[in-house]
């Protein structure tokens, strides 16, 4: 077997393990272990929210703005990442490890929508807990 035939095949069994393992495999390749285990959290807590059943997620003694169940439907988890303290300093004395943006459904695009646009993570022994949440507003669209 020559050295391309075995690129090829090592290509083709990377992309068939990936693509048997879901977008969890995805995730955790593009995102590492902790950023995999930031999405699938966020897409919970999603869930939890839309049905008004999220303190399951929230820190102890943690009080981030939840708002109304409807606020949180047609979101969806995107890029996790380590928490940064000089770009959110709001949120830095709540000492989270990790932030995520969400975004919002094309449907309920429309300025003036309210929703909550990134969500903060504190990592505990017992996984990862909510602590804050950053509402963002849709700006109108500009004429051409």
């Amino acid at each position: 077997m020559g050295r391309t035939t075995r690129a090829v095949s090592a290509a083709i069994a990377t992309a068939s393990v990936i693509g048997l393992s879901g977008c969890a495999g995805m995730d955790s390749l593009i995102w590492g272990q902790d950023g995999a285990t930031t999405i699938s959290t966020t897409e919970r807590l999603i869930e939890a929210a839309a049905q008004g059943d999220a303190s399951g997620f929230v820190c102890n003694g943690a009080d981030p703005e939840l708002r109304e169940p409807a606020d949180w439907e047609g979101l969806s988890a995107e890029e996790p990442e380590r928490f940064a303290p000089e770009y959110w300093e709001q949120f830095a004395a709540l000492d989270p490890q990790w932030s995520i943006n969400l975004s919002l459904s094309e449907d309920r695009v429309a300025p003036g929508v309210e929703y909550p646009g990134d969500v903060f993570y504190r990592d505990t022994d017992d996984g990862l807990c909510l602590v804050a949440v950053a509402w963002w507003t849709v700006e109108g669209q500009s004429e051409r």
